[in-house]
């Protein structure tokens, strides 16, 4: 009988162990599924202000020359997207934040609460991220004089930045890095000539 006992406690502790360790698992899965998603905002954040930067910059290169204004187009195209991704961001979150915090309330478990996203730091996260893409084309015009080679190496820092956002995207949804790297490139190439061609157009058509 004892020994009876002895199995049935220890099958109970076996089961009670491989539970545990199923929690655990889901538990850390969870978590880093978490952090995946975060680091991916941030790489995606990052490519946006690289793009949209350059392609304005691109875009009054097209009609203008100097130096000066295409450094002070790219900064004010920093804040405004720095804050417009920020906002935007905070409204998001928060907006989840409140869907998954009535939840746990009709659920009655409120214990998890500190695990929800935070707005706030999304919101900040979302405008570093995006001023640091937007910095890129901002270092590569900014001490170049020649109108021609400006152009140039606009272009060729931010493919490569494009390139290397497009490979980090790609190895965190664990998608092809060439296609993923190739499909980044391509498109900003795409945005920042469109962006300076139709820009040339009017121009020409307006003034």
């Amino acid at each position: 009988m004892a020994e009876i006992q002895h199995h049935h406690a220890a099958t109970l502790a076996r089961s009670e162990s491989k539970v545990y360790n199923m929690d655990v698992e889901k538990n850390e899965e969870k978590d880093y599924t978490q952090r995946a998603q975060w680091l991916r905002a941030a790489v995606l954040g990052a490519n946006d202000g690289l793009l949209s930067t350059a392609s304005l910059m691109m875009g009054v290169g097209a009609v203008t020359k100097d130096v000066k204004t295409m450094i002070l187009t790219g900064i004010a195209g920093l804040i405004a997207g720095a804050c417009s991704m920020a906002i935007g961001e905070f409204v998001s979150v928060y907006s989840q934040y409140d869907i998954e915090y009535a939840q746990m309330k009709r659920q009655g478990n409120t214990s998890q609460k500190d695990k929800l996203p935070n707005p706030y730091y999304a919101a900040f996260a979302s405008a570093v991220a995006f001023a640091v893409g937007a910095f890129v084309p901002l270092l590569g015009a900014a001490f170049v004089k020649d109108y021609k080679v400006r152009l140039g190496v606009v272009v060729g820092v931010v493919s490569f930045a494009l390139f290397v956002f497009g490979g980090l995207s790609g190895f965190l949804g664990k998608a092809p890095l060439v296609k993923s790297c190739l499909r980044v490139l391509i498109g900003g190439w795409l945005a920042m000539s469109l962006t300076f061609g139709l820009t040339k157009l009017v121009n020409h058509v307006v003034v």
